[in-house]
């Protein structure tokens, strides 16, 4: 699992755009102040795998968000395509077996294993619609208990289920949150949002930014802006 590091490390870059040129630029704009990047199906799908070892030569941390759910194998083999790659943090969906079968092709490896909970963009009618029977708190906390189980690095959950989680998997799991808003932005898709400082006061390992950043007038100083909130939080 990866260790706890300075806010410089725990923020993690969403890099949602069409093509790695644009995803270049935004690298290049956020120079130093940025050590890690995600790339989901959106930018892997149009050359971000490529973009992906570009971005680890160069000294930067990569979270493929690519939330693998298939049969055992596929997984599994899934999971040893990414290890070639050299990327830090994958998300796996937290279903018992593929996680399963994700732990067991990582072994003895520095891969940090994510299993996703509940979407960030989803609440509780939504899960309803989907066929749970659950809200989104207690199926967090549910798939939290079988990551832990399964031995992943972590989980990726919304901010204000943070808490709940920590006091399942206690203190080593990564704890990853996406839907993160700075005080006044809005929030876009988003339903279960939180802000960077609360985020990280909730348990928060690794904070997920996207549009805050890359859609800002300033996307440097916008990501400066959130740092120090992270920072002070810390």
């Amino acid at each position: 699992m990866l260790q706890m590091k300075a806010a410089h490390h725990r923020l993690i870059v969403a890099l949602d755009v069409d093509r790695p040129d644009q995803a270049r630029r935004i690298v290049e704009t956020l120079g130093e102040e940025v050590g890690f990047y995600k790339i989901g199906y959106q930018l892997a799908y149009s050359g971000g795998l490529e973009l992906a070892r570009e971005l680890k030569s160069a000294g930067k941390n990569v979270f493929l968000d690519l939330k693998l759910l298939d049969i055992d194998n596929t997984v599994a083999k899934g999971v040893e395509s990414v290890l070639r790659l050299g990327a830090d943090m994958l998300t796996i969906h937290a279903y018992p077996k593929a996680m399963a079968a994700a732990v067991a092709a990582a072994k003895d490896s520095s891969l940090c294993l994510l299993g996703v909970t509940v979407l960030t963009s989803m609440d509780d009618g939504d899960l309803r619609e989907a066929g749970y029977a659950t809200g989104a708190t207690e199926l967090v906390r549910h798939r939290a208990r079988q990551a832990l189980e399964a031995g992943m690095g972590g989980i990726v959950c919304a901010a204000p289920e943070a808490s709940v989680v920590r006091g399942i998997v206690g203190g080593k799991f990564a704890v990853v949150t996406p839907g993160i808003r700075p005080a006044g932005s809005a929030g876009d898709d988003q339903k279960r949002t939180a802000t960077p400082a609360s985020a990280i006061a909730e348990g928060a390992t690794h904070l997920v930014v996207g549009r805050p950043i890359t859609a800002a007038g300033d996307p440097l100083q916008a990501a400066r802006l959130i740092l120090e909130q992270m920072r002070t939080a810390l």
